[in-house]
Formats: structure tokens, C-alpha cells, sequence
């Protein structure tokens, strides 16, 4: 009797699971990047990386399998428990991590590496970060490979003050080797209240030996948007989020910045992880008066568009879009569109190359969130980015011997196009 209550459990749980993947979506009320350290912050899980929408809803209809099928399909998993409880030396089991175990280990089966379970303490890291503030090094981060790997750090943050750099795999955290752990695991042990210190071991592409690397833990706090008048009459926005305010804090900047009749304007998604669909399409929109900002292509082949909404503050004003590698997610989203409209010259250098749209939905009982990757995202001329990245315009490196010296040549140039 205890068994096949068990497998209704069982069979329940699934259908329950299967129903929330395929139902209504959900935007947290907040991505972001420590995401801190993909494309999300150390503070958030990745992704660089994070886009999430609703997904389309398709009727409450799923293709699972029947409660018959499903009490066989779940017979190994009951058996399985069974001898865990029964055999299994250190006694007692925790039910709950045996639960959020098996539910990581059914998303990882499906191979990709932006769709994972996020426990409560996770989804709540993830939310606050796109929030504004946190505790830990400064750095967006990408979850999905073999190692925590930085996608970029926050400027002026402990991450950056130290060093590190878009694509530095962290293999090792105060000298714990990190190789065969959960990457979400280890952004996990990377964050810590401010004040205290982090050592991470760093492989870094072209070096064959891996270094340390002291942090010492901060409060991070996020301006969402920077905005300041440069020389030549030139307005200068950098985005560092895709967050809650950024739509609202870039109209009020912008308004101050066109109120002093700039001659060009400079549009700095560098190191920016990424964070809102819908805050990326709001962004767009300030600089495109019509047409489409992005395509989400869903598995069935369906293919939906995203318009710009008329009324942008600075939709005729010459402009320059600086990206480079640490660009990732919604910032590329808002590079691409541009660029294919031919409204502004892209400048830097290739930007990370996150091409898919996540949904986060909650578990009840603030069990924690599953985050699904539900579509592919398209420029408006139906280019992917994917593991690719946008090609920019007008190539410009910027270089260790330039960070140390304090030059921009990239913010030089985009400066010297439009002086022109």
C-alpha cells in the first residue's frame, strides 16, 4: 500500500512538473549577472546570462505520458528510493535533497546547459541580483560549462580591481578543486558577506598554468544606467543591467542627456551580462521607431515578433553601440537590433554569443524554481547569435597594456565616427 502510494505520489509529481513547464510562464519580479559571476551575476545563476518571458501558452495541452505509462516509467525511480532507504549506510536519509537531486539530474538529462533547477536559496540569489545589490566579488558568470567561467566583471567591483576577465574558468575556490562540481555549486562558494576573502584559482585562455587570485568580498551595488555628456557634444549611456528600473532609469537619463542637444550618441553595452526580455525590447525602443527588435523561434518551428514601441526619446540622433566579449543575452539583443537596422555602427569586439530565452518558473511552496530554456531568439534580419556573437562593425581591441595605461581606444573610436 505504502509503495503505491508512492508511485500516485510519484506519477502526480510528474504531471504536476510537466504541467508547470508547459503552462503559463513567469517573470520574476526583479536576472541578473555572481548570475554574480552567465551569463548571471555570482549572485544569480547564469546567463549572461539571463533572458526570461513568458512563454506562448499552447492550452494547458502537454504531449505526456499516460498515468499508466508514467506508474511504469517511475518504477525504477520507486525501486531505486526504496534501496537508498533500506541499504544505504548512513542512516537517515535527507528526502528533500534526494528530491531536488533527482529533479537537477531529470533537467541535466536534457543537454542543455540553460535549463536547470534553482533551490530557494539559489532563485532568491537570482532575483536579488537583478535588484541592484549583493555580497560577493562583482562578476557576471556563466553556469554552463565544465567550471564556473566569468563572462564579465563589474566595473570598479573587487572582480575587476583583481583582474579577472571574460572567459577565466574558475577551477579552484580557496584551494578546493572544482573539477566534476556543479558550476552552480561553486558560484555558491564564491559569494560571502563583504569583508571577507575568496581565493580563486584561475585557467585563463593562451596560459598554460593556472594562477591565484585574492578577492576581497564586497557590497556590490548596480546602477542599472550611467549617462554623462563627453567632448564634441557627444551623450554617453552604459547600460551595466537589463534589470526592474533600467527601462525607467534610461528614459529619465535620456531625456537630461537629448535636453542638451548632443551631436552623437554613444551607447556602451560592454561587460553588460544581460537580464529582461522585455526590458531589452523597452531599451530598443528609446532608439528604433518601428519595426522588429527580435524573433523568438520556438521548438515547433512557431515563430513569434517583438515591435519596438513607438515614441523613443533618440530614434534620429547619429549613434555609436560599443560591445565586446563580456556583451551577452539582452545586450545583444539591443546591439543586434540595431546593427540590423542600420540605425548605429557597432564597435569593439565579438560579443559572448547567448542566443536562447529562459523561463523561470516557481515551485510551489517556495520550493525553489526550474529554469527552462523555451525558444531561440533571431536578430530581425533571422541571424543567430548563438555561441557566436555579434560581429561589430568596426573592430577595435582593447588591450591589458590599454587597461593598465587607463586607454579606451574603443570609446576613442566611437567618439572619433561620430565627431565625424
Amino acid at each position: 500500500m505504502k509503495k503505491g502510494l508512492l508511485i500516485t505520489l510519484g506519477i502526480l509529481a510528474g504531471i504536476i512538473l510537466l504541467a508547470g513547464v508547459f503552462s503559463g510562464g513567469f517573470l520574476a519580479g526583479h536576472y541578473l549577472p555572481d548570475g554574480d559571476l552567465t551569463a548571471s551575476f555570482e549572485g544569480a545563476p547564469a546567463i549572461p546570462e539571463e533572458i526570461t518571458v513568458n512563454p506562448p501558452s499552447n492550452g494547458g495541452e502537454t504531449d505526456s505520458a499516460a498515468p499508466q505509462d508514467l506508474e511504469t516509467i517511475f518504477e525504477p525511480f520507486w525501486e531505486t528510493w526504496s534501496i537508498i532507504h533500506e541499504q544505504f549506510v548512513d542512516q537517515p536519509v535527507d528526502d528533500v535533497a534526494l528530491m531536488r537531486g533527482a529533479i537537477r539530474g531529470m533537467l541535466e538529462s536534457l543537454g542543455d546547459e540553460h535549463t536547470s533547477f534553482m533551490d530557494p536559496v539559489e532563485y532568491t540569489d537570482a532575483n536579488s541580483s537583478l535588484e541592484g545589490s549583493y555580497e560577493g566579488i562583482g562578476a557576471y558568470v556563466d553556469t554552463g560549462g565544465d567550471f564556473l567561467t566569468v563572462t564579465s566583471p563589474i566595473p570598479g567591483s573587487p572582480a575587476e580591481k583583481a583582474g579577472l576577465k571574460p572567459g577565466d574558468k574558475i577551477v579552484a575556490i580557496n584551494g578546493e578543486d572544482m573539477t566534476g562540481i556543479n558550476p552552480e555549486l561553486a558560484r555558491r562558494k564564491v559569494l560571502g558577506p563583504a569583508g571577507t576573502v575568496v581565493t580563486l584559482s584561475i585557467l585563463r585562455e593562451g596560459q598554460e598554468e593556472t594562477f591565484d587570485v585574492e578577492i576581497t568580498r564586497d557590497r556590490i551595488n548596480i546602477a542599472s544606467v550611467e549617462s554623462k555628456m563627453l567632448e564634441n557634444d557627444i551623450a554617453y549611456v552604459k547600460l551595466n543591467t537589463f534589470g526592474d528600473t533600467t527601462g525607467r532609469d534610461l528614459e529619465k537619463q535620456l531625456k537630461e542627456l537629448m535636453d542638451k542637444n548632443p551631436k552623437g550618441l554613444i551607447l556602451d553595452l560592454r561587460y553588460n551580462g544581460g537580464g529582461y526580455l522585455q526590458t531589452a525590447v523597452e531599451v530598443a525602443s528609446q532608439f528604433i521607431s518601428k519595426g522588429v527588435v527580435l524573433y523568438e523561434q520556438y521548438g515547433d518551428g512557431r515563430k513569434d515578433s517583438y515591435e519596438a514601441t513607438p515614441g523613443g526619446l533618440a530614434v534620429d540622433i547619429p549613434m555609436v553601440v560599443l560591445i565586446n566579449k563580456g556583451s551577452a543575452s539582452a545586450s545583444e539583443i539591443v546591439a543586434g537590433a540595431l546593427q540590423d537596422d542600420g540605425r548605429a555602427q557597432l564597435v569593439g569586439e565579438t560579443s559572448y554569443g547567448k542566443g536562447s530565452v529562459q523561463n523561470w518558473i516557481p515551485l510551489k511552496n517556495e520550493q525553489g524554481a526550474v529554469r527552462v530554456t523555451i525558444a531561440k531568439w533571431l536578430t530581425p534580419k533571422g541571424r543567430t547569435i548563438h555561441k557566436l556573437g555579434l560581429t561589430p562593425d568596426v573592430v577595435v581591441e582593447l588591450t591589458d597594456e590599454d587597461a593598465a595605461a587607463k586607454r579606451d581606444p574603443q570609446l576613442d573610436k566611437a567618439i572619433e565616427i561620430l565627431s565625424k
